[in-house]
């Protein structure tokens, strides 16, 4: 999701809260530990030293080991990055073992019931950590809850369905057949042929979604058939100063504007035109306060 939901609600308030609290609950402990024995005190200590020298990767919880291994991906990342084969890899497979509990969520949380309103489901967002580099946030869809069509513009994006179904509709740019309308030929803003990469159910557990600059369905929407939450990881994330803003679109079938470009009747209901639009008036995200592990270094 673009800027224009996400940064203004990411929740980092949420995220300093949290740390707070750690931190009164640490020192609580603190001065209860200076009454106990001075032989009590060096055994802690010798055993908080062998767990100092473990490796991280044997004590760090899973979306620690996550935060840990985006800061190397993304290091350098930039618009139009595009981590290694090895490094996709080794994302996908951190995404892949990581459940709804790691991350704190269950399903009889409230923003995964079911809205009775006229307007759309409000759809609710985890921030966990966001810098120039990358982000990591969770959205929280409930039933028939939608993430509009939008785009990832120079952006690589890992998403994990942890919970729930959830149908998923991208597109990637025609490149090979660059149609574009005309505005003045279709009374309408210029629209252009993209390919359908993806337009089905995927339901938890599953394996992590990948999405690139050019290709992998940069362009989706995101339709709740249940109550459903998905961890998103963007290298780089948006940032309308470095021209990576967020852009919605509405999809129109090829069968609107048939006689803009030749295609074979058989593929025809493999593209479609899209057409920029306004961020949609009933789109609502909220932020919440992420309740899981405690996250180090965020």
């Amino acid at each position: 999701m673009g800027r224009a939901t996400v940064a203004d609600i990411k929740g980092k308030g949420f995220s300093e809260l949290d740390k707070e609290t750690k931190t009164n609950t640490e020192d609580t402990n603190k001065n209860k530990n200076t009454t106990s024995s001075d032989s009590r005190g060096k055994k802690s200590r010798r055993q908080q030293r062998k767990m100092t020298a473990l490796p991280a990767s044997a004590v760090a919880h899973p979306v620690q080991r996550l935060l840990n291994a985006c800061k190397d991906v993304f290091a350098s990342a930039g618009t139009g990055f595009v981590p290694s084969p090895d490094q996709i890899q080794q994302l996908s497979s951190l995404l892949d073992g990581i459940q709804p509990a790691d991350v704190g969520l269950t399903p009889q949380m409230p923003f995964f019931s079911r809205q009775v309103t006229r307007r759309a489901p409000i759809i609710t967002y985890l921030h966990i950590h966001e810098c120039e580099r990358f982000s990591i946030g969770i959205f929280c869809l409930p039933p028939y809850g939608v993430l509009p069509l939008h785009n990832h513009p120079g952006m690589t994006v890992f998403s994990k369905l942890l919970l729930g179904t959830m149908h998923i509709k991208s597109y990637d740019w025609a490149v090979d057949v660059p149609a574009v309308v005309d505005p003045s030929q279709t009374q309408h803003p210029e629209v252009r042929l993209a390919k359908v990469k993806v337009d089905s159910d995927l339901t938890a557990p599953c394996k992590t979604s990948i999405l690139y600059p050019a290709d992998g369905g940069n362009m989706h929407c995101f339709t709740a058939v249940t109550a459903c939450a998905v961890l998103d990881v963007l290298g780089p994330p948006y940032s309308d100063r470095e021209g990576r803003h967020c852009t919605y679109y509405t999809d129109h079938p090829f069968t609107r504007f048939p006689a803009a470009v030749s295609v074979p009747e058989e593929e025809k209901d493999k593209v479609a035109w899209l057409q920029e639009r306004e961020k949609p008036e009933d789109l609502v995200v909220v932020g919440a306060r992420y309740t899981g592990p405690e996250i180090i270094g965020n």
